[in-house]
């Protein structure tokens, strides 16, 4: 069972780092609305980062925002830095999990991470990159088994309604559902994301062979995989092949389900609606300048520092408004194929179908904030129900067994079938 008491060598049930960041900031609003959720009904939290100054500000506008003066004096700041490996050690000393914001995470996530493990902290990030997210599997998996240690990464919008919304899926299908696709959105943190997991793919491949991992099962007939441009019905628009890392996070949760609990895996897909003609043409010469680009140190650096010129209004650098925020919204759609009941997988096509829907408000700045703040309290609140031991795990493999589903549905990330 995971070790979630605070005491007086580790006072907070969660520090935030990277709290002054632009996504740290609308995490402290999250964490400041939802205290009386933590463990009996009291949250010990703490900020941290950098600069104190920064720090100060951030508590200073969520006291505003909020209405709650009390947050200038009753939070405590923490200094740390990436750089400076003791500020690390003594801040995840005194934490019982760190929410972990301080992103590119292929720049800044390691050192994190093992401080983390070496020093008795669970972990939390949101993630969206693949390379970043196997390779601390692939390095701290074993160690932080041995510390009773959870690191539980893509605790964001990427990738906690495609995970969460596939295992939902599958847990509400009348029978055996072996077949997932999913169609959402895009957003600009994928924008990152897709730079760097381009010019980095062979190394991600590389990366992915030294787990050694057998095929999965597959249960019935295979999944068609669809072109790289299509018109989806089910969607009614065009529609691409999402480019982040929720295709990887959910093969890995899976796997962890098959080895671990038997279950039955699902084969998924995931693709991004783009809508009409218009953006195709936009897309195609975006497409052609990022192939060339990316290839290049110069053109990576054009491509993140000039995000809206390249993809051609489709991804921007500016953060959005409140609120533009307020107006924002995203829903990802699960069509299923299955076997109902007494059907045999063996004897042909699957014979039943289901569509579900996750649907939430803006995506990066405040679906996310609720996602990983609900993932902490999840662990805080029932951590019986978590994996038997520490590890690197995905989100679907740490809280498949919880209530983060429930969680979600009351702050406003909901699942239904329809």
């Amino acid at each position: 069972m995971a070790r979630v008491e605070t005491s007086s060598n580790r006072p907070y049930h969660l520090v935030i780092f990277g709290a002054s960041g632009f996504t740290g900031q609308f995490v402290v609003e999250e964490v400041a609305r939802t205290v009386s959720e933590g463990p009996k009904g009291n949250l010990k939290w703490a900020v941290a980062g950098r600069s104190r100054q920064k720090l100060e500000k951030v508590l200073e506008q969520a006291a505003a925002v909020l209405s709650k003066s009390e947050l200038r004096s009753e939070v405590d700041i923490i200094v740390a830095d990436v750089e400076e490996p003791d500020s690390l050690a003594a801040m995840c000393k005194q934490a019982v999990i760190v929410l972990n914001c301080v992103g590119p995470y292929r720049f800044y996530g390691e050192p994190v991470v093992k401080a983390c493990v070496e020093n008795g902290a669970h972990h939390i990030d949101i993630s969206g990159e693949p390379q970043f997210l196997e390779g601390m599997q692939l390095n701290y998996s074993s160690q932080a088994a041995d510390k009773g240690v959870y690191i539980i990464g893509s605790c964001g919008f990427d990738s906690i309604p495609a995970d969460m919304g596939v295992l939902y899926t599958k847990d509400q299908f009348k029978g055996i559902c072996p077949h997932i696709l999913s169609g959402g959105c895009i957003h600009d943190g994928t924008w990152q994301s897709a730079i760097y997991g381009f010019s980095d793919g062979q190394k991600l491949q590389s990366l992915r062979r030294k787990f050694n991992h057998k095929p999965l099962p597959s249960i019935g007939s295979k999944l068609k995989r669809r072109g790289s441009l299509f018109f989806s019905n089910e969607i009614q628009q065009y529609t691409v092949p999402f480019m982040g890392s929720d295709p990887s996070v959910v093969k890995r949760t899976q796997r962890f389900l098959v080895e671990e609990h038997q279950d039955k895996p699902v084969q998924y897909g995931a693709y991004a609606g783009i809508g009409g003609i218009g953006n195709i043409i936009k897309l195609m010469f975006a497409g052609m300048m990022f192939w060339v680009l990316v290839k290049f140190s110069f053109g990576r650096n054009l491509l993140i520092k000039h995000p809206e010129f390249f993809s051609f209004g489709f991804f921007s650098k500016a953060g959005p408004t409140r609120k533009q925020m307020d107006e924002s919204s995203f829903q990802f759609a699960f069509y299923g194929e299955g076997y109902t009941d007494g059907q045999d997988p063996s004897q042909g096509k699957p014979n039943g179908k289901i569509c579900t829907l996750v649907q939430g408000p803006e995506c990066g700045y405040v679906a996310t904030p609720i996602a990983i703040v609900q993932a902490a309290l999840t662990m805080l609140n029932e951590p019986t129900a978590l994996p038997k031991t520490g590890g690197v795990y995905t989100p679907g493999a740490a809280f498949a067994k919880t209530t983060l589903t429930d969680r979600l549905n009351k702050h406003g990330i909901k699942f239904s079938v329809v």
